[in-house]
């Protein structure tokens, strides 16, 4: 068989044909039951992977809580300042590994997936190099942030531990790149899961039986993150035969172009991730900063169990934009498209009904305070209308990944989240006097631009000229090369 020609035969031996134009409501009807199920098929065990994984850091906290109060506070500053950004950092540069995998495997050049995993890991493990001195100077980096002595120190010390965990991710984010494009998801959900069920019990037996306190978390954390590398890893080897064909030095081969796509997705996820985190630091220097800091996180903590959702959505979106564009089978990319946007938009109108029903009574869940649950009330419509975007802005991004489009989306985000959602935000809060709510409004119009922005250039496509894009890019990364036993290591 021609592994450069040879296209996906999902339907035995036969290539699959594109949708013919939906023009009838039954038409819509059929596009709408078939997009659903291959989207929620993957959205499902990606989406509870992820929580999985936001629930490893969340049982950590939760054990260290029990030691004592500066602990905590150490190991949340570390876990959320440090860890955060270096997660979304090697996400991101990890994310280039989706346009090309999805586009590969829809193309039917199912060998070129492992090799393309390879040149993943190399980057990833160079970035993490680069992230490294962030790690051994913790202390003096959380100083700079403004953090106290008390909390900097341990933090940085904690942070110094968890390095392990930093390349962890290198081999994890690719690897689990590789499984989504082939849609092989159900595996990564229950390593996910398994994982965090050992990390609890390896938390117990650390902390609470052998007393190792935060070196204890820090050892659970590592052997916990590389048990989910590890695993990935040996799932692709044994069982991924298409897709791995051994260690290849066809891996260093147009590493370059890899390295541009890999940096314009690190930029685009990094300025979505950060603009969000910006709010945070903005309140904390307003008057009755406690109050604001304390109403703001409370929202911004169910903003992001309803964000769990959507990045297994993002993914969803991503995998099957770029399968049917490597398939060459433009409309069925544009109507998945279009009915994952749809259904996101309606999850996250159900998710701002029931902010604004219960508006006076979620904030009972984290707090007594009376002042407290009085102004997480007031912020309540901004957040139902932040979980509205929300819903449909991580849709596109994941468009974006699928097609190859980061660069652009990159540019859309800097204008709009930081040229305009932030300083409008600060003259609203700071100049107007509006407070949290004003900062919050002004990030919200930064995020409806970009939003907007974004839907036109969805509007705009031409998905006949995506599906040439792409086998170009499959024919200059790899796709067009033979893989021959010499250019194999492994």
């Amino acid at each position: 068989m021609d592994h450069n020609t040879t296209p996906l035969l999902p339907h035995g031996g036969e290539v699959e044909e594109d949708y013919a134009p939906a023009r009838t409501w039954r038409d819509v009807k059929r596009v709408l039951c078939t997009e659903s199920a291959k989207m929620w098929l993957i959205a499902a065990p990606v989406g509870f992977n992820v929580i999985c994984q936001y629930g490893v850091s969340s049982v950590t906290n939760i054990f260290v809580g029990h030691i004592g109060e500066i602990e905590l506070s150490a190991v949340s500053i570390s876990l959320s300042v440090i860890g955060t950004f270096s997660f979304g950092f090697l996400l991101g540069m990890g994310s280039a590994l989706e346009t090309l995998c999805g586009q590969a495997f829809g193309a039917g050049q199912v060998h070129m997936l492992g090799v393309y995993m390879q040149r993943s890991w190399i980057i990833l493990v160079v970035s993490c190099l680069f992230l490294l001195p962030i790690y051994i100077f913790a202390t003096p980096v959380l100083r700079l942030l403004g953090q106290a002595e008390e909390i900097a120190v341990p933090s940085g010390q904690f942070t110094l531990l968890t390095i392990p965990q930093l390349f962890s991710m290198a081999f994890n984010f690719p690897t689990s790149k590789f499984l989504q494009a082939q849609s092989k998801v159900t595996v990564i959900a229950w390593i996910g899961f398994i994982a965090l069920l050992l990390h609890v019990g390896m938390l117990w037996l650390f902390i609470i039986v052998f007393g190792l306190g935060t070196n204890g978390a820090a050892l659970a954390f590592n052997i916990t993150n590389w048990g989910i590398a590890i695993s990935q890893i040996v799932y692709v080897i044994g069982w991924c035969n298409d897709g791995w064909t051994g260690l290849s030095w066809l891996a260093f081969k147009e590493i370059w172009a890899f390295v541009r796509l890999s940096i314009a997705s690190a930029v685009m996820l990094c300025l979505e991730m950060w603009y969000m985190m910006s709010i945070i630091v903005l309140t904390g220097h307003l008057d009755n900063a406690v109050i604001a800091v304390g109403s703001l996180s409370i929202c911004m903590n169910l903003n992001g169990l309803e964000a769990m959702l959507f990045i297994g959505i993002n993914a969803a979106i991503s995998v099957r934009v770029s399968n049917e564009l490597g398939l060459g089978r433009p409309r069925a990319a544009k109507y998945s498209v279009y009915v994952t946007v749809f259904q996101s938009l309606l999850i996250g109108l159900v998710f701002m009904v029931a902010i604004i029903i219960a508006r006076d009574h979620f904030a009972i869940i984290f707090t007594n305070s009376e002042v407290l649950q009085r102004a997480v009330s007031k912020l309540a419509y901004l957040l139902g209308i932040t979980m509205v975007l929300n819903s449909v802005q991580p849709v596109i991004s994941g468009v974006a990944i699928g097609g190859g489009w980061q660069g652009l989306v990159a540019y859309i985000n800097l204008g709009c989240y930081y040229i305009f959602g932030l300083p409008f935000g600060y003259l609203l809060g700071y100049k107007a006097n509006l407070g949290v709510m004003g900062l919050w409004a002004g990030m919200i119009a930064g995020t409806a631009l970009q939003t907007l922005l974004l839907m036109f250039v969805l509007y705009k496509t031409n998905w006949n000229k995506e599906v040439e894009e792409t086998t170009e890019r499959m024919k200059k990364w790899g796709g067009s090369t033979e893989t021959t036993s010499k250019e194999v290591v492994a």
